[in-house]
């Protein structure tokens, strides 16, 4: 899904064998004579025909072949598309067939904070009488979103089986492709099953499967995603499903996954149509500052070549010219400022490709490469609540950044930080902290330190921010390790903190990040 490719030029076969694909996209731009699919029915995973994008580059639906030449019968053709009058433009030095490759599924994300563009039509999604795939009043899953429940269920068990075999059928069938994905292929795999639960979990919930899956679509564009590039992903997950899924798959749940991955693959493509006309698919970046601050965690500063929109608390996937095709994802630790830089506080992790470069290797003059803003960790101004920030280790960044935002914004409202680290050495961002603890009275900042002798406050950072409050007052942040990020929801939640009100990033980011 993450190489250009090119439509075939004989009916549509893809793979051995010349089977015509399920998934094959029409290669001409929508017109007026082009024969509209039905909508499907109730949300199992499905945009509304309401919800999508009304703009030019939008995807729209066909309708299924009836000439006797599909092997799918009744099975729905996937969507045609508008071709776009241009790419963005590629690096010089780089050859135009060696785009950077995209995972199947990028790792899991919330929110993002700018909502997808507007639907032109009543979001209720339009159900056709009989067919009994709209979820009941009663919220009671819809049909299709049962059958896929069925499948992960079943293949949970055999999940790294599935996945190899799902890439083993797309290099086969695509060898081409294979040079275009990291070396490293076992990070990919958990990131594509956890990717489909979360599909599977919000498969009835439209308004929150769009707005996930939309951001995967415009991350995407940092990889030279296509729509042409879907077809053949679709093919392969499909069978890959249908080998390791053999006690629940029949042709009722091979047309539910046929017709939730034309729907995932729809929004993604729309929210990359829509990105492209204000945003390029990357940012170059210059690193203009390299400071170390331990043996292993270094401040790295950049200077983007051009401006980079992004909201104090998000977080951006990076590439270095060391691993080419090898993102991780790095929180901003500054707020947006006047000359543009961007900060990242990098820790090398052992066996840490990217976070290796960039703490030891990296100098100013390098040029490392961004993928667009994500992550809904933001400040709520409106709001008069105050906050309480949970940072262990480098996840003191975005917590730095938050505080640097309400400063921004001059409304003084409590913020309570705890700053968390194993030993007093590691709390390598104190003086900064404390500084700004200085300059603003609304701001109290508490270092914690988990081993080790300390002058100032021990133990677990979830367990001593308990024995501090009442919080219900306050928006609550983590950041961190994924461990003190999921045991201090925990303890927040259960101490009256409601759970809407607590915001991090996605965990299986934070695993993901944690691979360096």
């Amino acid at each position: 899904m993450n190489a250009p490719t090119t439509p075939p030029t004989h009916g549509g076969a893809s793979g051995p064998g010349g089977e015509r694909n399920r998934f094959t996209p029409a290669g001409a731009p929508w017109t007026e004579e082009a024969e509209e699919l039905p909508a499907p029915d109730g949300p199992g995973g499905l945009p509304a025909a309401g919800e999508r994008l009304g703009a030019p580059g939008a995807v729209r639906p066909r309708t299924p072949v009836q000439d006797g030449h599909s092997p799918l019968g009744d099975r729905w053709q996937p969507l045609a598309y508008r071709t776009h009058a241009r790419e963005h433009e590629r690096p010089a030095e780089e050859p135009p067939a060696s785009r950077p490759a995209s995972p199947l599924v990028p790792p899991l994300a919330p929110a993002p904070p700018r909502a997808p563009a507007s639907p032109p039509a009543p979001a209720a999604p339009p159900t056709r009488p009989g067919s009994g795939k709209a979820p009941s009043p009663g919220g009671s899953p819809s049909s299709d979103a049962l059958l896929i429940r069925r499948t992960l269920a079943e293949i949970e068990p055999v999940a790294d089986k599935a996945t190899s075999y799902f890439y083993a059928l797309l290099f086969v069938r695509r060898p081409e492709l294979r040079a275009l994905f990291p070396a490293a292929m076992d990070i990919q795999r958990d990131r594509l099953f956890k990717a489909l639960l979360t599909a599977a979990r919000h498969a009835d919930d439209t308004a929150i499967l769009t707005t996930y899956l939309s951001q995967l679509g415009r991350g995407h564009r940092k990889y030279g995603t296509a729509p042409t590039h879907y077809p053949a992903v679709g093919e392969c997950l499909i069978d890959a499903l249908a080998r390791h899924a053999s006690q629940t798959w029949n042709d009722a749940t091979q047309a539910a996954w046929v017709r939730v991955y034309t729907a995932i693959s729809q929004i993604m493509i729309d929210a990359a149509a829509e990105d492209e006309r204000s945003s390029p698919p990357w940012w170059q970046a210059e690193i203009v500052g390299h400071e170390p601050r331990t043996p292993d965690v270094a401040i790295v500063t950049v200077r983007p070549d051009q401006p980079y929109p992004f909201l104090a608390g998000q977080y951006a996937s990076v590439e270095t010219p060391w691993w080419p095709r090898v993102w991780r994802h790095y929180s901003f630790s500054c707020a947006p400022r006047e000359d543009g830089l961007l900060s990242f506080h990098i820790k090398a992790v052992p066996a840490g490709w990217v976070s290796g470069a960039l703490v030891h290797r990296a100098r100013p003059g390098d040029v490392i490469r961004l993928g667009p803003p994500a992550g809904s960790m933001t400040v709520d101004h409106g709001s008069d609540s105050g906050l309480l920030c949970l940072g262990g280790g480098t996840g003191i960044a975005p917590i730095k950044a938050l505080v640097e935002d309400v400063v921004r914004h001059g409304r003084s409202r409590p913020v309570e930080v705890f700053y968390g680290a194993r030993h007093d050495d590691d709390l390598y961002d104190i003086d900064t902290m404390l500084r700004l603890q200085k300059s603003h009275r609304w701001l109290s900042v508490r270092p914690v330190i988990s081993d080790g002798p300390t002058l100032g406050l021990s133990g677990q950072l979830p367990q001593v921010v308990r024995k501090y409050g009442p919080w219900n007052a306050y928006d609550a942040y983590l950041s961190g390790p994924p461990g003190m990020v999921r045991s201090g929801v925990d303890t927040l939640v259960g101490i009256g903190i409601p759970a809407h009100r607590i915001r991090h990033d996605s965990i299986d980011e934070l695993m993901a990040s944690a691979a360096g």
